[in-house]
């Protein structure tokens, strides 16, 4: 069991693993900025544009309530509420690595700088210098 545990632990403390976690952490609270954002700034002025329309209130009744049965009804709102949401996110997250790709690409095309020259070749320089001078 002791073993097992600390298989587990060295699985569990790889970089791989830990990346990972971060990710999906960092994605998560990503994800509620996203729902945040579409459902506060952007779902307002567009159902101003609609008319007062809230996206999430657009439903279907199949049946009326009735002697103290609620109603039944289709709410589709809440699925183009999602539709959008996910579409935001999914645009969201392609411009980040359409940007992360940008910058790598300029990274590996700008030319590396040449490498300092070793002690040996410094000296050997500082030398024929010296010979040019006399």
């Amino acid at each position: 069991m002791k073993k097992m545990f600390q298989e587990f632990r060295e699985f569990a403390m790889r970089g791989n693993v830990m990346d990972m976690a971060v990710g999906i952490i960092i994605g998560a609270a990503f994800g509620k900025i996203v729902s945040t954002f579409v459902a506060n700034v952007l779902m307002p002025p567009i159902g101003l544009l609609l008319g007062h329309v809230n996206f999430s209130e657009l439903s279907i009744v199949l049946k009326r309530a009735a002697d103290g049965t609620p109603a039944v009804s289709m709410q589709y709102g809440l699925f183009l509420q999602a539709l959008v949401d996910f579409i935001l996110i999914a645009l969201a997250v392609f411009m980040v690595i359409k940007g992360m790709n940008s910058f790598r690409k300029k990274q590996e095309a700008a030319p590396a700088p040449p490498p300092a020259p070793s002690a040996q070749e410094t000296l050997l320089t500082e030398i024929r210098d010296i010979l040019k001078h006399k």
